[in-house]
């Protein structure tokens, strides 16, 4: 069993340096369903062990971790968002890379609402949804009960001007949970923007969930979620 884990964890080191290839069919086809499939959750050891920090990976990247601070939907922080410290898979950190690069060439920058998220505060939503008569937001997947920012793969974050620091007009703000926020339902400067965005990520591997245009997934060999508070990191 050591032995197995080993090899996972070496394997996804290993590739974290490779310039990325835009996802496959089947990628996308997995990240646009709402819930991750059902997996046990993996140790924390090995989460400290497979996840980075987006700060330091990603310079020039702006943070805003929005369930860090009572900012959010829910009005309060959400348990395992003691600390706002954005974390990710360290294959998907790496490529997010690509990403800013890409962007700056623009004059452009990423801002990043939320990253890696501990199960405990995915378990927070559903129970603020059911609190609250909001299940409609469970059942039309804005809201999962098995994310994939517990496996530390997605991301949800928009562009800025690097001179402004002003973030582009996507149409939305951040966690609206409406059809207006369907990342194909824009026009004009909107549309633009979102493609802007959409783009770039491609470029880099990621996958956006269509019903959200700021959430973005990346595909990893070996996904599994975590519980590790940011906190404890």
């Amino acid at each position: 069993m050591r032995a197995t884990v080993l090899l996972a964890l070496l394997t996804g080191l290993s590739g974290c340096h490779q310039r990325v290839s835009p996802p496959t069919a089947s990628q996308a086809g997995r990240a646009t369903q709402a819930n991750a499939p059902e997996q046990p959750t993996a140790p924390d050891s090995v989460a400290r062990m497979k996840l980075a920090d987006v700060a330091a990976a990603v310079p020039g990247a702006r943070f805003e971790l929005r369930y860090a601070t009572s900012r959010n939907f829910t009005g309060a922080v959400l348990p395992g968002y003691g600390a706002p410290t954005p974390l990710l898979r360290r294959e998907a950190a790496t490529a997010l890379t690509q990403v800013q690069q890409e962007l700056e060439a623009q004059g452009l920058g990423l801002k990043v609402w939320d990253a890696y998220r501990p199960v405990r505060a995915t378990l927070g939503m559903v129970a603020w949804c059911e609190r609250n008569q909001r299940t409609e937001l469970l059942d039309q997947g804005y809201i999962a009960r098995r994310s994939r920012h517990n496996q530390g793969v997605a991301i949800d974050l928009t562009v800025v001007d690097l001179k402004t620091g002003r973030e582009l007009d996507m149409g939305t703000g951040f966690d609206e949970f409406s059809e207006r926020a369907h990342t194909a339902n824009a026009a004009g400067p909107v549309a633009a923007n979102r493609r802007i965005l959409g783009d770039a990520m491609r470029h880099a591997g990621f996958v956006n969930y269509v019903d959200e245009w700021w959430h973005f997934s990346f595909d990893v060999p070996d996904p599994m979620p975590f519980d590790l508070p940011l906190e404890r990191w």
